[in-house]
């Protein structure tokens, strides 16, 4: 695409030479003449200078002048909509259901969506308009997916959650008779585990994206447009409000509610509520202002120990010597 073209399609600011052809992407170190890269972050603004890209999308603040610049907002985003433009999303081998996809006669599958091979998609499955559906993709029965929903290979959706109520020393297992419901344009990373409910369903809120080995217990709710990060594991019955992100390898204890627009580091630990707009780390997860404090504290612990012990031997008295000794 010209450059000028490109600039009009990402609602960019162009400044340079609009006749620029651009015919792929890259990074700023590794993009060679004829791509097109982005600066999002201003530490990597010194290799501004040395890149051989032909055109770069930068902040609407920063001015340059060695090549052709799109100014935006959202470098970023931009550069994510100009990817598109020039390599478009992956193009699958074949549409609707593989013959090697096994799917029961009960289950309802729109004609738009692609099953690739491998796949078992149980009875009484609703699955809606343009999913797509890798390799291996276990669905289990009565579980509703929406519109344009992508289930990455390996995935295990309506597995029984893990429910046991003990009774004379032994665990008796609770049958699991919900489901689980995935809303419109939620993405599902491979190798993830999202448990039906005991009773209701398991509900991921439209436009979430999940990364791949994430486990979510049966009965819980993720909102709307949340991130969570690969190696999460969520217990069962959390509610979480919308647009929260969970970090990788955060872990979340049952029964808990997490509000609107949190985030959670990576790897904490999360054993009580958050408030809206809460910032959580660490283990156990606290407000991202006191676990700074808190761990700038514990990384000094052995010096701290050591000065303890040497301000106990100067405050405690020395003993008297015997008398005839001194």
């Amino acid at each position: 695409m010209k450059l000028r073209e490109l600039a009009s399609e990402i609602e960019a600011e162009l400044t340079g030479d609009g006749d620029v052809d651009v015919q792929g992407v890259g990074t700023l170190e590794s993009a060679e003449p004829g791509q097109l890269s982005f600066l999002g972050n201003p530490k990597y603004a010194s290799q501004m200078e040395t890149t051989r890209a032909s055109a770069v999308i930068v902040p609407m603040r920063m001015k340059f002048d060695r090549l052709p610049v799109l100014k935006t907002k959202d470098p970023y985003y931009a550069f994510a909509r100009a990817v598109v433009l020039l390599h478009g999303h992956r193009k699958h081998p074949h549409g609707g259901v593989h013959p090697r996809a096994h799917v029961e006669h009960s289950a309802i599958v729109d004609e738009g969506a692609t099953i690739y091979p491998g796949a078992y998609i149980g009875a009484n499955v609703r699955i809606g308009r343009d999913c797509v559906i890798h390799p291996n993709v276990t669905i289990y029965e009565d579980c509703v997916l929406g519109e344009r929903v992508i289930v990455h290979a390996g995935t295990v959706i309506g597995q029984d959650g893990f429910g046991y109520v003990p009774h004379d020393g032994a665990h008796f297992k609770i049958p699991q008779i919900g489901n689980v419901v995935i809303e419109d344009d939620v993405e599902i990373g491979a190798g993830c585990a999202i448990a039906r409910a005991a009773m209701g369903s398991t509900r991921i809120g439209k436009g979430t994206k999940i990364d791949g080995l994430v486990m979510i217990g049966h009965g819980t709710r993720i909102g709307e447009h949340g991130i969570v990060v690969a190696q999460v594991g969520i217990a069962g019955s959390v509610t979480i409000g919308h647009h929260v992100t969970l970090a990788g390898q955060v872990g979340v204890a049952g029964h808990l509610k997490l509000g609107d627009n949190v985030t959670v580091g990576a790897q904490a630990g999360v054993i009580t509520d958050a408030e809206d707009k809460s910032i959580l780390h660490g283990s156990p997860a606290m407000p991202a202002s006191h676990a700074r404090r808190v761990y700038s504290i514990f990384t000094q612990l052995p010096e701290l120990a050591d000065r303890v012990k040497d301000l106990e031997r100067k405050a405690t008295p020395s003993s008297p010597l015997p008398p005839g000794e001194g």
